[in-house]
């Protein structure tokens, strides 16, 4: 049976506090709440800004055994590059990520809306990538749904990110041995609660799509009013 690990996008939202965080809780002892609750998070803010040696040193040590750490790609490597000419903004990047040691899962490279399909561009980016590491794409054009993609990706053991929006859903294909799920809202984007009857079905979807797999990631990405823990505990518990 394929891993599930499940949690969420992030875990630093004021928001969350009295909804998930202890009304008393100080903010220095959330993710250690956090990691008591989910095995799995996603790191959004590397995206942003790549965080310091300190701090992936601090997430590593203070994570429990098991605990995964997703980590989503600079900007500067997917949006403003564009995947290519970035060999030493990548070496840069993962030496960082690389401080995570055995907490570190997949990393996440997400393409901007307006990069269309260039199979040329993506099977030379792939070609370059280090193995010994997770890597997954989301695409956020529609012009890379084509089985064309899906091929290389496969060729390469690189992972299709699956992800669920209010008014669109990508295909569910894993192109790798592991699957990777995002889910970004179910009314509203990064808001709105999940149903249990459209996790039920998700659930349905993932356990079929997995078998074969070594694991699955999935995360939660609508923090709004705290929707993201409870669909992810909802989620787990129809997974397992």
């Amino acid at each position: 049976m394929p891993k599930h690990h499940i949690g969420t996008s992030g875990w630093h939202y004021d928001h969350w506090r009295e909804v998930f965080y202890p009304p008393k809780l100080p903010k220095k002892r959330w993710f250690d709440f956090y990691s008591q609750h989910f095995s799995t998070v996603e790191l959004n803010n590397s995206f942003y800004r790549l965080p310091s040696e300190n701090t992936f040193a601090n997430w590593r040590d203070s994570s429990p055994s098991g605990f995964l750490f997703a980590v989503k790609v600079s900007r500067f490597i997917t949006h403003i590059k564009r995947i290519r000419n970035i060999e030493d903004a990548l070496a840069t990047f993962l030496s960082r990520a690389d401080i995570l040691q055995d907490r570190l899962g997949p990393l996440l490279y997400q393409l901007p809306p307006n990069m269309k399909r260039d199979e040329n561009r993506l099977e030379s980016f792939l070609s370059s990538l280090p193995s010994g590491y997770q890597h997954v794409f989301e695409f956020r054009n529609e012009s890379w749904f084509q089985e064309s993609i899906f091929q290389i990706l496969r060729r390469h053991n690189v992972g299709f990110c699956i992800y669920d929006t209010p008014d669109f859903t990508t295909p569910l294909v894993a192109t790798a041995d592991f699957a990777y799920v995002r889910f970004h809202g179910s009314t509203l984007m990064y808001g709105g609660s999940y149903s249990d009857e459209e996790l039920r079905r998700w659930a349905q979807s993932i356990g079929a799509l997995s078998q074969g797999l070594t694991s699955s990631y999935i995360y939660f990405n609508n923090d709004m009013e705290g929707f993201a823990v409870k669909n992810a505990k909802k989620l787990e518990e129809l997974l397992y």
